[in-house]
């Protein structure tokens, strides 16, 4: 079956008008529920009392939740279905997250965040795991770039809303941070209801596909599955045996710690620069970032797809992203601030669906279920690691500055174990397991071209 199959070429459009836009949105509420707190620092601590360092702890331990549950989650998902899974997920979050009202002590704090990542693990994994039931590894940057513009599409429209609704006290008697949790939050529970009705779980079940269009997409998904890390030959835990999957999980990790502060600490730290709380205005500039990575995640999918060079890309944009990070420390100017983050924030968060074309193009069956959720669950504990290692270093050294630096040089780790992976270019695709279990590596002649 080749890419030119007019049938072929059909069933992925048609994918990609039907799924991804709502996939988005569900990202679009997934993230604003994740990072909204860091709207809410200002006014929330100012209400409860809570110190820095419970702010930094409960900011991360939602990530502990989803490492503990990611797994699972995402094996789960692989039996039920992804319509019945994902929703799921969306409508437990959306009510868990309004659960923010209730949160006045750290305690209940700390509880209401770790729910949050035990409900919403396996949803970020779970969608790329679900992309690769939809879309052929040649497409599939480009479709996880589209689908990972919710992300920007979150705080573009996120960013301000948020700020509005800080504006906003006594309504029905709440704050104006409980008023802001509770109204994103049963946003993502309408929307999660609603995907019970509109996705469906593979292309034998999709109505809207024509049995030809089924069979051509089926053929190319199943004789790309073959080439993977096979279902039937390796365990769910088999996958950590690899060093490519060790490798990509530290890469994950590091971007995660470089993209901690900016969700945690940016809305804080440019409200102070402008010498006030977070407002409309604070969240209409913090808006700009994220505009610039929705247009920088549309072109550098589009480009390392075309040019097949995504480990490349994925590097210049990292070391960009992460020198702009350490910048914002060094500065309280606001609009050198804002130009710093217009290169920071597309640089970490939109490289990160051009990584994840490298481990989806060799993981498949239960390796893929597994290893993707690993690599995201593990990866993730950087979000838990960061917001606590910013807080450590602000209190040992009494500024708030150096934090940003230190995030940003252990970002630049990720960088560092990009050079190293391609080091080992002409394994990363042709490994293939063996009766026992482990992997045989396949090495490529001088002159061949690996997909990287």
């Amino acid at each position: 079956m080749t890419d030119d199959n007019p049938a072929l070429q059909s069933a992925v459009r048609k994918a990609t008008l039907r799924l991804l836009p709502f996939l988005g949105l569900m990202l679009i509420l997934n993230f604003l529920d994740r990072s909204n707190v860091g709207f809410a620092k200002v006014a929330y601590q100012a209400d409860t009392g809570i110190s820095d360092a419970a702010y930094a702890f409960g900011a991360g331990i939602l990530y502990l939740g989803y490492a503990t549950f990611e797994v699972p989650s995402n094996l789960i998902m692989q039996r039920v279905g992804a319509r019945l899974w994902l929703s799921r997920i969306m409508i437990t979050w959306g009510i868990v997250s309004a659960c923010m009202v209730f949160a006045h002590t750290p305690t209940s704090y700390y509880v209401v965040r770790f729910l949050l990542g035990v409900c919403e693990a396996g949803f970020y994994p779970g969608v790329l795991l679900y992309l690769t039931y939809w879309f052929p590894a040649k497409q599939r940057a480009r479709a996880t770039g589209l689908f990972y513009l919710g992300i920007p599409l979150s705080l573009v429209i996120g960013a301000p809303l948020s700020g509005w609704l800080l504006t906003h006290h006594d309504v029905f008697g709440l704050a104006n941070w409980q008023w802001m949790f509770a109204v994103e939050g049963l946003a993502a529970t309408v929307v999660g209801i609603f995907a019970l009705f509109f996705l469906t779980s593979r292309p034998n079940e999709a109505k809207w596909l024509t049995d030809e269009e089924k069979n051509a997409l089926n053929a190319v998904i199943e004789a790309e599955e073959r080439g993977k890390l096979s279902e039937v030959k390796h365990s769910v835990f088999s996958v950590l045996k690899d060093w490519r999957v060790l490798a990509f999980i530290g890469i994950y990790l590091f971007i995660q710690i470089g993209v901690g502060p900016i969700t945690f600490y940016l809305p804080a730290r440019l409200a102070q620069a402008l010498g006030g709380g977070v407002n409309t205005w604070v969240g209409v500039l913090l808006g700009l970032p994220w505009l610039c990575a929705l247009f920088a995640t549309r072109f550098f999918t589009v480009y390392a797809d075309k040019h097949d060079n995504h480990r490349i890309v994925c590097i210049a944009m990292l070391t960009a992203g992460t020198i702009a990070l350490g910048t914002i420390g060094l500065t309280m100017n606001p609009w050198v601030m804002v130009i710093a983050a217009c290169i920071a924030v597309p640089g970490l968060a939109s490289s990160q669906p051009v990584f994840w074309s490298l481990p989806t193009r060799y993981l498949g069956g239960v390796g893929a279920a597994s290893g993707i959720a690993f690599i995201v669950s593990l990866g993730n504990l950087g979000s838990f690691a960061s917001p606590q290692i910013k807080a450590y270093v602000d209190a040992a050294t009494g500024n708030g500055d150096i934090g940003f630096y230190i995030l940003a040089g252990c970002c630049f780790l990720s960088v560092v174990l990009l050079i190293a992976l391609g080091s080992h270019r002409r394994w990363i695709v042709d490994a293939e397991p063996s009766a026992d279990g482990s992997l045989s590596y396949e090495r490529r002649g001088p002159g061949s071209k690996p997909a990287m």
